[in-house]
């Protein structure tokens, strides 16, 4: 029987194109990933936005679009929702210290002597500095002590940060203790400062800033408006800051 005749039919030039097609391929799907993790969820982002608003009374918390913020992945529905919600907590706890503050301060506030307010910071109490100091003085009277005592009893057990600020009119004042209106405002701010932690409230949630006549409140022309210059202002600063409208609680 006579054996079959194979033919090599010789090698196949043509193999590159199998892998020239794999690596094109390839190449498609890395660009569409790309493109697909780039677009802007713009649905998802309304939602975070009209959460947050929720979360402030029905005030829209964030006034830019997404143009203006660039391409954002996209939010899970739950984090939208716990953001919200923790911001929603934290404002009524505020809500509830600025009330507490109001009560116990009743007497200077009708006086107007003494502002409570809730504002983008967290809560700030401005005091007069005729209430606390004698005229270029730093040392708290026994007066304004009781009052500062029964603040810093509120803030004690407290978690926020509280900053002490000192502010004063445009009066220059120059004696041996005080060569500027920096160091007077400095220091008054400190001495409250030194009556919270005196009275229980965490050293490393307080500070004191001295600003001196660089932030006025009214109109240093008339009297009555350098009395107001003249003031401390302690802040309890809120833990989730947002722009919120300044809300007087009286």
């Amino acid at each position: 029987m006579a054996r079959k005749k194979y033919h090599d039919e010789g090698e196949n030039h043509e193999r590159w194109l199998i892998s020239y097609a794999d690596f094109i391929t390839l190449l498609f799907a890395f660009f569409v990933v790309m493109y697909a993790v780039s677009v802007v969820n713009e649905g998802k982002y309304r939602v975070f936005s009209d959460a947050l608003g929720e979360a402030f009374g029905g005030r829209a918390a964030a006034s830019r679009t997404t143009s203006q913020v660039g391409p954002v992945l996209p939010i899970p529905d739950i984090v939208v929702r716990r953001r919200a919600e923790a911001l929603r907590r934290e404002r009524e706890r505020l809500t509830r210290l600025a009330q507490e503050l109001s009560s116990t301060l009743a007497p200077l506030v009708r006086e107007g002597k003494v502002r409570v307010t809730q504002n983008s910071r967290g809560v700030s109490v401005e005091i007069n500095a005729s209430v606390l100091f004698a005229s270029g003085d730093a040392a708290l009277t026994a007066e304004s002590s009781e009052a500062l005592h029964a603040v810093a009893a509120l803030l004690k057990d407290d978690p926020h940060a509280v900053q002490v600020e000192g502010h004063t009119d445009t009066t220059p004042i120059s004696n041996a203790l005080f060569p500027s209106n920096w160091e007077l405002s400095a220091v008054r701010a400190s001495s409250v400062v030194r009556l919270f932690e005196a009275s229980g409230v965490a050293l490393a949630r307080l500070s004191a800033v001295g600003h001196g006549s660089n932030i006025p409140v009214a109109s240093n022309d008339t009297a009555e408006g350098r009395a107001r210059n003249r003031r401390v202002a302690v802040t309890i600063v809120s833990a989730l800051p947002d722009p919120i409208t300044e809300i007087p609680t009286r």
